[in-house]
């Protein structure tokens, strides 16, 4: 290797070398990692499917709108949201691991015509267990919540279950196209490994389209509109919020789902925030065995299209549901409020307008008629 005089002048060469390879292996994984971003914005309104869109009384000026007027950025003087972003107290992650469950065993005995079970995976993504049908809500499995795997909201728990280990589905509801509710990765390994349809609102088939999903396994609805499958009926409801991936802006629609059987039903909000629609939603569809109901992400800044939790109890009692499942938390920080902030809130809310509760872990099934007693178990990872 030479003298040892020599070996400083050896070693930065080296090191030099070392470094310019490791330079273009950073740049080769940034590319390769890349390479789906743009594919992962999603596709546009075009052809029969635009000409839709067009027909919708939610639809005017090339986009969708709310029915009421929202605003999703709140100003508030002398408030400085990337300075709390980066120098908040908020405690936005929890201390410990939070507790996953692989879900036990459905009940056995059970009349499988009055079958309701939930499992919750983590944030939005659940799976409806209703009356020997299987309907898996806004699956989400990648590790962030980002049309990149470099940037973006990073879980706070891994899944669950890997996808490989859900069982046979029967429908794939998807609420709206925001990261964190339609993933790339996730639906190309749905569309491998199962063949149930993606019911989706008006517009969000152009992203799958483009993912390579057949036409035939997409069943776009606008409000209102609903879709029978496996003796079940999907229907396409209000909700309060926007959508759009990359720079568009409201061209996809956002809904909330009733999922009914000849003798159950269930209620998912989507995201939203809340408002009058509920009440109509439950005196129309209602009364639900079960709602799943968006808690999470909420802020003074955007007051319209979130719900706080308490706003979500009363969104639970207009729609006349029975269980109250929270979502919509403890996965992905989406806003500044501390990681488990809307699960206290909402407990003590439901106890105070004695309102039926599951918080399950992730991963816990929960029989809708024999819910698990709330234990808390989130602040012993706080």
């Amino acid at each position: 290797m030479g003298a040892p005089a020599e070996r400083p002048q050896f070693e930065r060469a080296l090191g030099r070398r070392l470094g310019g390879l490791v330079g273009v292996a950073a740049l080769a994984g940034l590319a390769w990692v890349a390479r789906d971003v743009p594919l992962a914005l999603g596709g546009r309104l075009a052809g029969a499917r635009a000409e839709r869109a067009a027909r919708s009384p939610r639809f005017r000026d090339g986009a969708f709108h709310n029915p009421a007027s929202t605003r999703t950025m709140v100003p508030e003087p002398g408030r400085n949201l990337l300075w709390e972003l980066v120098f908040g107290k908020q405690k936005r992650r929890p201390s410990a691991a939070v507790p996953l469950l692989r879900p036990a065993d459905a009940p056995g005995g059970t009349d499988q015509s009055r079958e309701l079970n939930i499992i919750w995976y983590g944030h939005a993504s659940a799976l409806i267990e209703i009356e020997g049908r299987r309907v898996l809500l806004d699956p989400v499995w990648s590790e962030r919540c980002s049309p990149s795997a470099l940037v973006g909201p990073r879980r706070l728990h891994e899944p669950p279950v890997r996808l490989d280990e859900l069982p046979a589905l029967d429908a794939i509801l998807i609420s709206h196209d925001h990261y964190d509710h339609l993933d790339l990765p996730t639906v190309r390994e749905l569309l491998a490994s199962q063949s149930a349809p993606f019911v989706v609102p008006l517009g969000v088939g152009a992203h799958l389209d483009r993912w390579g999903v057949p036409a035939e396994r997409i069943i776009e609805l606008d409000w209102s509109e609903s879709h029978r499958v496996g003796g079940l009926e999907i229907t396409a409801t209000a909700a309060q919020h926007f959508s759009g991936r990359g720079l568009r802006r409201d061209g996809t629609l956002w809904s909330s789902w009733v999922v009914a059987g000849a003798h159950r039903k269930v209620f998912y909000t989507g995201d939203s925030g809340y408002f009058a629609g509920y009440a109509a939603i439950g005196a129309e569809h209602g009364p639900f065995d079960a709602t799943l109901v968006q808690i999470g992400a909420y802020d003074r800044a955007w007051p319209s299209i979130h719900m706080y939790p308490e706003e979500a109890v009363t969104a639970h009692l207009d729609l006349r549901g029975g269980l109250l499942i929270p979502v919509h938390w403890a996965t992905f920080n989406l806003a500044l409020h501390d990681w488990s902030e809307p699960v206290d809130r909402l407990w003590a809310e439901t106890k105070a307008r004695d309102v039926r509760l599951a918080v399950p872990r992730p991963g816990e099934r929960v029989v809708v008629d024999d819910p698990p007693a709330v234990d808390g178990w989130w602040q012993s990872v706080a």
